[in-house]
């Protein structure tokens, strides 16, 4: 068996409507499909795979204040470089993306300091996109 040099992430998410949410995934934010079934759909989400699984109902969101933003602790994203983060800025807002959390920077001035924005899917699942100057940063405590 051999190993991505990188190890990659799985996510199933639950959607309450699996075409509509396929649309977005697709048009919105360039995924491709991997396999498919007619209650689920594999995608490649920035080189990660995110199934999606088709339910008939979906829970309530809490919150957690983060640098003075109401973050729904569960969400998931991806850390894209500077110029890939400023591109799907343009792509969100070119599409009329409503932001849950609107294109800001966090942190400012500190270690940490990144730039991040929350969206929602066809479903209500919450996905943040960020970016740092430098990768050294991600796991940075300042």
């Amino acid at each position: 068996m051999s190993a991505a040099a990188t190890p990659l992430f799985h996510l199933a998410l639950p959607v309450t409507d699996l075409d509509q949410t396929r649309r977005f995934y697709l048009d919105t934010l360039g995924c491709t499909t991997g396999r498919e079934a007619p209650r689920w759909l594999d995608l490649n989400f920035f080189g990660h795979q995110i199934t999606l699984h088709l339910v008939d109902s979906l829970g309530t969101d809490a919150h957690n204040e983060v640098d003075g933003d109401a973050v729904p602790t569960r969400h998931f994203g991806v850390i894209l470089s500077p110029d890939a983060w400023a591109t799907l800025v343009t792509r969100l807002q070119g599409a009329n993306c409503e932001f849950l959390l609107e294109p800001r920077t966090r942190f400012a001035g500190k270690t940490a300091e990144q730039s991040t924005l929350f969206i929602r899917d066809p479903s209500g699942n919450a996905l943040e996109f960020k970016s740092f100057a430098s990768l050294d940063q991600v796991f940075s405590s300042d």
